[in-house]
């Protein structure tokens, strides 16, 4: 990725943070494996300052869109702190597998991980954290239905695995996937972050446009609305 690259990604600058937009099918920061991470181009984001920014929070390696970066120590802090109290609200647009029945809803299921040997493979769980994400139906297609995701908690792989456990997996997920449909790319968005960072002012907004994969698959199920997105 060319610093020119990073820079039109760019969706969001101030003082104490940037927003920026995450291509899909890169992690965000490196694995015990080491390999291409984003995080490792982030000194092409200082902007003056002398320090890289830092991760606010964290997106799967096939999720696209907005991820927020504090620029400094206490930008961080302030950043953190709102994430964990559930003040930062997080839209999230998906391609799923089948049709929800409802036109909304909430799915309300606590989760864990699968196991020890899984990493951060997560299902299901009575004993698990307590996990709520409201959905909202944006288009039906053939096949398939168009979401907007709300996860009211931030759970690891929270969206994905409520999805799948309703019975309409996120198209393209290669872990929860039902293998009922072949899709080259997770079709899981991050959209849009409403954020309370200034008193006694506005909460910042900010979206990021549908990657090409998931417009590609809209505009192809005929949603003539996805070439504005």
């Amino acid at each position: 990725m060319t610093p020119e690259d990073l820079n039109a990604r760019l969706l969001y600058r101030d003082g104490l943070m940037l927003v920026v937009d995450k291509p899909a099918g890169i992690p965000v920061h490196k694995g015990p494996k080491g390999g291409e991470n984003f995080e490792a181009y982030f000194s092409e984001l200082r902007f003056g300052l002398p320090r890289n920014p830092a991760l606010a929070h964290r997106l799967d390696k096939d999720t696209s869109g907005c991820l927020v970066l504090g620029r400094h120590h206490k930008a961080l802090e302030k950043l953190g702190l709102l994430f964990k109290q559930g003040k930062i609200r997080k839209t999230y647009w998906a391609v799923v597998e089948g049709y929800p029945p409802e036109p909304e809803g909430l799915i309300d299921l606590p989760l864990a991980r699968l196991d020890q040997d899984r990493g951060w493979w997560m299902k299901t769980d009575p004993a698990g954290l307590p996990s709520q994400t409201r959905w909202t139906v944006l288009e039906r297609m053939e096949g398939c239905t168009f979401l907007a995701l709300e996860p009211l908690t931030g759970r690891t792989h929270q969206l994905r695995v409520h999805c799948a456990s309703q019975g309409w997996p996120i198209l393209g997920d290669p872990i929860y996937g039902s293998g009922t449909k072949s899709a080259a790319m997770l079709h899981l968005h991050a959209r849009a972050v409403t954020i309370p960072l200034y008193k006694n002012k506005d909460p910042v907004e900010v979206a990021a446009p549908l990657p090409d994969h998931m417009r590609e698959t809209l505009a192809k199920a005929g949603v003539k609305a996805c070439v504005a997105l």
